[in-house]
């Protein structure tokens, strides 16, 4: 199952908790009269900046249209297949944009980094040491069959996705109980105090209906939710699922009588009829196949198409159009990441010397045509990046952990070996001989082994043929060390259990990063996650500074003190050398058919494609004109 996109949230100084405006996260408790107790006081919003942008009754988001039309047909692409409709199991593959299908408790803002507004529930509350959230739901929230949401429904999806799912079970870890306490109030009671991200956490719940998933399916028989399956569930969001061919398409209908479809957070939003996902097994035949008009957008991953792929009518003749937009609110970690967990990886001097042997310089301009930057922080492209030599808060917080890091992190600013010419591959390949020999590595009969006369062999795991030109580049200069180098290509369903089995030399993946990183970074680099099947921790992190590091950044004090405990965090995971770093583009290249409209501005952090874009009739007729559109590229009428 794919993790749940997860938005993470800055934090502020202690004292400024009390003091926060109607609409900030840590809001005082209306004080009782004599003899009262105090009533909770409920919030239409949470931010951890301290200060929501949106007031109480805002009737839409800045960015969007609030009249844009409502019509069309939106076809977009996966690579795979699916088997299952179920993501609460981590077995199976699920249809992709199931999640259209249901609601959230809250749901964020795009041109805001740390801000959650109401959904199923119109108001938070929370004490002020942040050990407990409460949601009251909306009396008119219901499931697409008329029934109402209540709270017996959240407390239901909290237990199914924490006892079912292991990376639910970790990400909801800290959450003690969920219960019913009103008659529309759900509370969520945590194990600890002061881990100010908690309540927003809980807010981005997917909700399921309790009464659909413990009934019966049309033969009679109990559904089981502990287990796969591609009957189509019951939702309550702005789609349902119309339609599908298992493993090769499936179509999502809007409701029109959505029940929040007017609610402030959803004005402007949820404009097209239909979405349908065609799925393709091969990557060239996918391209392929938009530039047929067979669907209608599409992001470019490989540097290569990008500069040479589009060269067809219709991108010349403005019918499809290529653009690219900023990445403003994440950083990356993209990366060669070996499997730690495996003994001949286990020695950062092997690590190092694996980086010493990708000439990033030669591949950028060989395959990428020169558009990409070597990464070199775990945050890239933010200003959670470190840099330089650690000062200030970030050196206080460093020498709390002095005894168990490299020494490096101290006296030594991070980079990656350069390659820019042929003396500096060669010398590069030296080094790296030279780190694999002080590893307790040698040569014999041109192969490196190790004390016991092993022989180091390095399967390269990869799902995708655009990959294997980087996999054959790479795999000479390390054969060059004398590494026994195999090129593993499989289908997506078969990398995926491989990764989340562990079962893999190394692979190339990477981590996103919000403006505010928090609790997932346990997922991502803690120890508890590292042997977790199915974590996030890919490359089987263990390390005691690092789980230090992680509690100094998910308890940080305030904003200077998160970007310092971050960069400390950055800093250490970089000199332990746990991964090769790959390269980035710090923009989304994407290319459509020009049938659609957005807004004239666009909002800071995601251009929100599809989510506040619509179909434009007048385009789509400009385009049709010129030459035949696959099935169903035509607006398809008006919505309500």
């Amino acid at each position: 199952m794919r993790l749940p996109s997860v938005r993470r949230f800055a934090v502020l100084a202690a004292v400024a908790w009390a003091a926060v405006a109607p609409g900030g996260l840590a809001q005082a408790q209306v004080a009782p009269a004599a003899g009262e107790s105090a009533a909770p006081v409920f919030r239409h919003g949470l931010s951890l900046m301290g200060q929501l942008k949106y007031p109480a009754g805002f009737p839409h988001f800045d960015y969007v249209n609030p009249a844009a039309p409502k019509g069309g047909l939106l076809r977009l692409a996966e690579d795979g297949t699916f088997d299952t409709f179920n993501f609460v199991v981590p077995r199976g593959t699920p249809a992709e944009g199931i999640t259209l299908i249901y609601d959230t408790l809250m749901t964020s803002s795009y041109d805001e980094v740390s801000s959650e507004y109401g959904l199923i529930a119109e108001g938070a509350s929370h004490p002020a040491d942040f050990s407990s959230v409460t949601y009251r739901l909306r009396a008119d929230a219901k499931w697409h069959d008329g029934t109402p949401i209540t709270p017996d429904d959240v407390v239901f999806s909290f237990e199914a996705l924490t006892k079912n799912n292991p990376n639910q079970r970790f990400y909801y870890s800290h959450v003690a109980k969920a219960e019913k306490t009103g008659e529309r109030d759900v509370t969520f009671t945590f194990d600890q105090a002061g881990n100010r991200e908690l309540p927003q956490i809980v807010g981005q719940l997917t909700v399921l209906p309790k009464h659909w998933w413990t009934g019966t399916d049309a033969s009679g028989k109990p559904r089981d939710i502990t287990q796969g399956s591609l009957e189509v569930p019951l939702g309550s969001g702005a789609y349902r699922v119309k339609s599908f061919v298992p493993s090769r398409s499936i179509t999502y209908e809007r409701v029109k009588d959505y029940w929040a479809k007017d609610l402030n957070v959803n004005v402007g939003k949820d404009n097209f009829d239909e979405i349908r996902y065609e799925y393709f097994r091969d990557d060239t035949v996918m391209l392929e196949a938009f530039k047929a008009d067979t669907y209608d957008y599409r992001t470019e991953s490989s540097a290569k198409n990008w500069a040479t792929a589009y060269d067809f009518p219709a991108r010349v003749d403005g019918r499809v159009v290529l653009e690219m937009f900023e990445n403003r609110a994440s950083g990356i970690m993209q990366a060669f990441i070996p499997n730690l967990r495996r003994d001949k990886f286990k020695d950062p001097r092997v690590r190092r010397a694996l980086n010493y042997a990708l000439d990033f310089e030669g591949m950028n301009h060989t395959l990428f045509f020169g558009q990409y930057k070597r990464i070199n922080s775990y945050f890239s492209g933010t200003e959670l990046a470190s840099s330089g030599l650690p000062q200030g808060r970030e050196l206080e917080i460093l020498k709390g952990v002095k005894d168990l890091v490299p020494p490096q992190v101290f006296t030594t600013a991070y980079t990656n070996p350069e390659s820019g010419t042929e003396d500096s591959r060669r010398a590069n390949l030296r080094e790296a001989a030279r780190l694999l020999k002080d590893a307790g590595f040698d040569i014999k009969n041109r192969k490196l082994v190790d004390a016991k006369g092993e022989a180091f062999t390095l399967e390269l795991l990869i799902s995708s043929p655009a990959m294997e030109r980087v996999a054959v580049f790479y795999k000479p200069a390390l054969e060059r060390l004398g590494i026994t180098v195999t090129i593993r290509l499989v289908d997506s369903s078969q990398y995926i259990n491989r990764v989340r089995a562990r079962d893999f030399d190394m692979i190339v993946s990477g981590w996103g990063q919000s403006l505010s990183p928090g609790n997932e970074q346990r997922e991502y680099w803690g120890t508890e996650a590292a042997d977790r099947e199915g974590s996030r921790n890919l490359a089987g992190i263990r390390d005691k500074a690092v789980d230090a590091l992680i509690e100094k950044v998910i308890y940080a004090t305030d904003r200077a003190d998160l970007v310092a405990a971050t960069h400390a965090l950055d800093r250490v995971l970089l000199w332990n050398e746990y991964v090769v770093p790959a390269w980035t583009l710090n923009y989304t290249r994407t290319a459509r058919w020009d049938r659609f409209a957005h807004p004239e501005t666009l909002p800071t952090y995601s251009f929100a494609f599809p989510d506040i874009w619509w179909f434009d009739p007048a385009k789509a007729a400009k385009v049709n004109a010129v030459g035949p559109a696959s099935g169903g590229a035509t607006s398809g009428g008006a919505g309500k």
